[in-house]
């Protein structure tokens, strides 16, 4: 089967630039939190603070692991039996 490509890499870089100069336009900087959640929200949630470092000098950023916390853990965990 073959992948379907959303974005190319330049098309992600152009959606991370409009963001981020939507939040420069429209939000206050010390009203700013960036939180990457893991696996792929981390390194999106980096890319983003340096395109927002570069604008507005901010370089702030937290990540959150939810493995614990999501509603399909406990589900995942059960073994049928034969």
């Amino acid at each position: 089967m073959k992948k379907k490509i959303l974005m190319d890499e330049m098309a992600v870089e152009r959606s991370i630039t409009r963001l981020c100069m939507n939040i420069r336009t429209n939000q206050a900087p010390q009203e700013i939190v960036l939180i990457g959640i893991h696996n792929r929200g981390v390194p999106l949630a980096a890319r983003i603070k340096q395109k927002i470092n570069e604008f507005i000098g901010i370089d702030l950023m937290g990540s959150l692991d939810i493995t614990f916390h999501r509603d399909d853990f406990r589900k995942r965990l059960l073994v049928p039996r034969n």
